[in-house]
């Protein structure tokens, strides 16, 4: 469905400004005044990472007048891969920063407003409301739902992207108009169920198509023209190159945005989403270890079975010395268990120490009860043991 657009034209083009953009101003839809609302807007990118970076980088070439990045993170060697608006040059270099001059570079005009900062509940709320909309960029569930629950509060719409390996989503989530992401998923997975890019990879160029796709949604709810993703889920496919949508209705139940909304507040996300599950916390306490003390336990010649449980193509690119490869599904499906030696310590670890930590919680009520995982997997064993492996 077509909606009215987002904000009003701004007073005028410059001749500067008539002479960049003249290739969109010949465009009939588009054209002087659908120009001068993107010159009006204000747009939020969460992140500059694999999303944010071309998405950025549209919205910048496409004239968007005011053009706010948020990312606390910094660049590493792992994210130019995809994460096209950084170079070589700005590995260490604050994300946001680097992203930035990027976006100087590529459009002089646009005002960057840099957020230097992890989104929170304290901060959320204050950010957005300096925003016509939001262009979400995460990575992670917790912050999705709070963007989507601020945004909603707010009254603003935002455009979702999500990517993995060769697949791709987009869509654009306006609780005056549509569904909101909760009426499309009420509930997150089961904590560890859906592994992140860092677990799973992505195919750097799936980011670029997107990202785009999420540049284009956004022009076109600012200038109001064609019929946006609201409503719309946007399914891609990289391996067979497919695109298919599916419809989203909204949910008159929805917790958020339905009839007799019970969520009127943010919330603790990460409770809601929990970075691992119960069970596996409380297997974790009191058979957690550090990576310098599995290294102790190795030079003291322990009686110890080390299990990675990472996936093939992660135990590839780096691996502790010494340790056996048995991918977390294998315990899932209890595949497993039956090989387990009996008469030796079992250590668990994996990337950071969520899967592991999953993992632990099945062989504890398998009967491995002395059975332990290193906090902080193999990036704590690089990090605080052995700094000359890769990282990813």
């Amino acid at each position: 469905m077509s909606l009215p657009p987002l904000v009003e034209p701004a007073a005028e083009l410059t001749v500067d400004e008539v002479r960049r953009y003249s290739r969109h101003l010949i465009i009939p839809d588009v054209g002087m005044a659908g120009q001068k609302r993107l010159k009006n807007a204000k747009v939020l990118c969460v992140g500059a990472g694999g999303l944010g970076s071309p998405a950025l980088l549209y919205l910048a070439a496409a004239g968007v007048g005011t053009l706010g990045i948020i990312d606390f993170d910094v660049v590493d060697e792992s994210n130019l891969q995809r994460q096209v608006i950084h170079g070589q040059s700005d590995v260490g270099r604050l994300k946001a920063d680097s992203a930035a001059a990027s976006v100087r570079e590529i459009n002089p005009l646009v005002n960057v407003v840099i957020h230097n900062v992890a989104l929170t509940t304290d901060n959320v709320m204050d950010i957005f409301s300096g925003y016509d909309l939001i262009v979400d960029g995460t990575d992670n569930f917790a912050t999705r739902y709070m963007v989507n629950d601020a945004a909603v509060l707010l009254g603003k719409p935002y455009v979702w992207g999500s990517i993995y390996r060769f697949d791709g989503q987009a869509s654009v989530f306006w609780a005056e108009h549509g569904p909101c992401y909760r009426c499309l998923y009420p509930e997150p997975p089961p904590p560890g169920m859906v592994p992140s890019c860092a677990e799973g990879g992505v195919l750097g160029v799936l980011c670029a198509s997107i990202g785009s796709i999420q540049v284009n949604e956004a022009i076109k709810v600012i200038t109001g023209i064609g019929e946006p993703l609201v409503g719309r889920l946007m399914i891609y496919d990289a391996l067979e190159m497919k695109y298919r949508d599916v419809k989203v209705r909204k949910d008159p139940e929805c917790p958020l945005c339905g009839k007799n909304p019970t969520i009127t507040e943010l919330i603790d996300y990460e409770a809601f989403c929990g970075t691992i599950s119960d069970e596996a916390q409380e297997a974790a306490l009191g058979s957690t270890i550090t990576a310098a003390e599995l290294r102790d336990m190795k030079e003291r010649g322990d009686d110890i079975y080390v299990i990675d449980v990472r996936e093939q193509n992660e135990y590839e690119i780096v691996n502790i010395p010494g340790a056996v490869l048995i991918p977390k599904g294998e315990f899932i499906n209890g595949s497993a268990l039956e090989g387990l030696p009996q008469d030796k310590k079992i250590v668990l670890h994996c990337k950071s120490g969520a899967r592991s930590a999953e993992v632990l919680a099945i062989l504890k009520n398998a009967g491995f009860a002395d059975a332990v995982h290193v906090g902080g997997g193999v990036l704590s064993w690089i990090k605080t043991v052995d700094p000359s492996l890769p990282t990813y």
